[in-house]
């Protein structure tokens, strides 16, 4: 039996030599950490190895311009994203995903209640399901998901809304309503266990922006609760996890915007300090993640306000500190998000 020594904090990380897993400790007892990941077997990137594969979604580009390009990673490796699609010109979609399919939700120019899909494995065009979010949420919706459930919250359209919805991943249809957040925003990170889904900080209008976290049970419908509170009122960060430790990477208008936080997913509390981007990234690009890494790819630079930057940015979930160079996209935009088919929820 494992003794817990006092000084053991909530969210602590260890690797147990006797059943050679990595281990989260809850406040209580040590949980094993889910390490699993989806083998592509044929990946189309250089490496040819498999693994999770990401994709981040189309966005908007240095001038301004809308850009309906994708582009995807295989996230056990580092290299330069490759092209997925080139699709209908949009951004600040919502999105989420199971093992097989995406779902990418909204988004603006044209503004769009329509909820369209990829086959993550595949390349090629997004498929129209022919379903919809209701008229109330287009526009910066954040998504989250586990295998099952997908839940789009936020948005603004034309006024801020508090509204969440569901859709049920493999069975299309319109979304139905789950319940709502804790006050009407957009901009959150948002990310997923198997059982629970976070939404972190946003913009609500006065103030601007906010450092609450709600969470929700996905298998469940109702309104969102308290979780705990980011260090910053942050928004526009990019959010993603494995199944135990949830990642905030930068977020706009915050005293420290390339800041990287994280958050122990199975308890309740405040997000804690990873590190940081770099020294220029800091909001709107796309995360998505496997069950080792976490990957930040786009977004703003902040050394040249208004122009956007491709570069591709990664940290290992398990431990703390700055970020990594991984590549870079085909194009630089910002207004995205990512998904795959080996993150947190799943």
């Amino acid at each position: 039996m494992s003794i817990i020594p006092d000084s053991v904090p909530t969210g602590a990380i260890r690797y147990n030599t006797d059943s050679n897993k990595m281990e989260c400790f809850d406040g209580t007892k040590w949980w094993q950490v889910s390490v699993s990941s989806p083998d592509l077997g044929n990946s189309t990137l250089s490496d040819n190895h498999g693994g999770t594969r990401g994709i981040f979604s189309q966005g908007m580009t240095p001038g301004g311009s809308i850009t309906g390009k994708t582009d995807y990673i295989n996230i056990a490796t580092t290299g330069d994203a490759a092209e997925f699609d080139d699709t209908n010109s949009i951004y600040a979609q919502g999105c989420c995903s199971d093992r097989t399919r995406g779902l990418f939700a909204g988004g603006a120019t044209p503004n769009s209640r329509d909820i369209d899909f990829v086959t993550i494995a595949s390349t090629g065009t997004y498929a129209d399901s022919g379903y919809n979010l209701t008229d109330a949420m287009y526009y910066y919706s954040t998504g989250l998901s586990n295998s099952t459930r997908g839940v789009f919250a936020g948005g603004f359209a034309p006024t801020l809304i508090a509204v969440s919805e569901y859709v049920t991943i493999q069975s299309l249809g319109n979304a139905v309503n789950f319940g709502n957040l804790s006050a009407s925003k957009f901009g959150m990170a948002a990310f997923a266990s198997p059982t629970r889904g976070l939404f972190c900080g946003g913009y609500t209008g006065a103030p601007a922006n906010i450092n609450v976290i709600d969470y929700i049970t996905i298998s469940s419908t109702g309104a969102a609760k308290d979780f705990g509170d980011l260090a910053d009122d942050t928004n526009q960060a990019a959010g993603t996890s494995n199944s135990t430790r949830g990642i905030v990477f930068g977020g706009r208008y915050a005293p420290t915007q390339n800041i990287i936080a994280y958050i122990t997913i199975a308890t309740l509390g405040n997000a804690m300090d990873f590190g940081d981007l770099n020294n220029k990234i800091t909001r709107d690009g796309g995360a998505t993640a496997s069950s080792i890494r976490a990957v930040f790819a786009g977004g703003d630079d902040v050394v040249t306000p208004a122009n956007e930057t491709n570069e591709i940015r990664y940290v290992s979930i398990a431990t703390t500190g700055d970020s990594i160079d991984f590549g870079d996209l085909t194009s630089a935009r910002n207004h995205m998000s990512g998904i795959s088919n080996g993150h947190g929820g799943l």
